[in-house]
């Protein structure tokens, strides 16, 4: 997300925001941007790649209306909810980890690194 009343024609840094804990992008907050802007930072991803993935995720989403925020779709499959209130599916988890794990903008041996067991 955006913050609010940021210059579209000037934006920084400090105007992309994750739309799961609202802290804003730095060298070292890594994001990964989802449909219509959304973003995902580095240790948001990691909490939601351990909830959805290793430890198996909350259950399906049920109430009417909620839907990821990355990709914007209702998926009866495990998520992880941010502090912002947020929802991420699980498919969107691993696509997210993908992407920033291959992030060529960042020199391998400071990519972000997807969570082990």
């Amino acid at each position: 997300m955006h913050r609010p009343g940021s210059d579209p024609l000037d934006m920084r840094a400090e105007d992309f925001l994750c739309d799961f804990c609202g802290e804003h992008w730095t060298e070292e907050r890594p994001m990964v941007e989802g449909h219509h802007g959304s973003l995902v930072c580095g240790p948001c991803l990691t909490a939601a790649f351990r909830t959805t993935w290793l430890a198996g995720g909350a259950p399906p989403v049920r109430s009417e209306g909620e839907e990821c925020r990355l990709c914007l779709e209702r998926r009866d499959e495990p998520h992880w909810r941010g502090a912002t209130g947020g929802l991420a599916c699980r498919r969107c988890v691993k696509m997210a980890a993908v992407m920033l794990e291959r992030d060529v903008d960042r020199p391998e041996s400071d990519r972000w690194r997807r969570p082990e067991a």
